[in-house]
């Protein structure tokens, strides 16, 4: 995360480093972003990008914690949000309230998609990491007795991950079609195929 020196500059400058850093990594994977393209893009020395942040690294968790913060707000401010809801209802719905923000952040989704088609040990840590946290979230319905103690909740995360990001990219463009599927692949991860 970003040093003390970052903390002290002005919100003007912050946000252009910000916007520096969600333009470089929205336009190619993190293995192939470049430092030196955020510090021209943001206008700072290469030395300054040093005083703020450790590495390439630390200014994309910087900016992921950032983004994951806009969205989270969005997904608690979400009208049909019940946060003590299931895992698979939570799916469904942070879904649906964060469409709209992913359509008026297209720079978002490219980062998103870009993180998905990473496979530097650095992604796939953090891709780890957030089926991690839905797996807690299975595991806390397992002990209230909605999920079958005996089922792989890190493969069910993984499950539920991979649905929403598959169909994001298939039917981003069209949201009753892509609430649809999810809704219609999250009841099949939660009941099953068999008859």
């Amino acid at each position: 995360m970003p040093k003390d020196t970052f903390n002290n500059l002005s919100e003007d400058k912050k946000k252009k480093i910000f916007k520096a850093a969600v333009k470089e990594f929205s336009s190619k994977r993190f293995s192939e972003a470049s430092i030196n393209q955020i510090v021209k893009l943001a206008e700072i020395p290469r030395g300054s990008f040093y005083q703020y942040f450790q590495d390439k690294e630390d200014i994309y968790l910087y900016m992921i914690e950032k983004i994951a913060k806009e969205k989270r707000y969005i997904t608690h401010h979400a009208e049909n949000l019940d946060r003590n809801a299931d895992f698979f209802t939570l799916c469904i719905e942070s879904t649906k309230a964060t469409y709209e923000w992913a359509q008026h952040n297209p720079d978002y989704l490219k980062i998103s998609i870009y993180m998905e088609i990473d496979y530097s040990e650095f992604i796939i840590g953090l891709r780890k990491s957030i089926i991690e946290d839905f797996a807690k979230l299975i595991e806390r319905d397992k002990e209230r007795g909605y999920i079958k103690p005996e089922s792989d909740s890190y493969l069910i995360a993984d499950m539920a991950y991979t649905l929403i990001w598959k169909q994001g990219t298939m039917y981003m463009a069209d949201k009753e079609m892509f609430i649809r599927k999810i809704s219609e692949g999250i009841k099949i991860i939660k009941e099953g195929i068999r008859r």
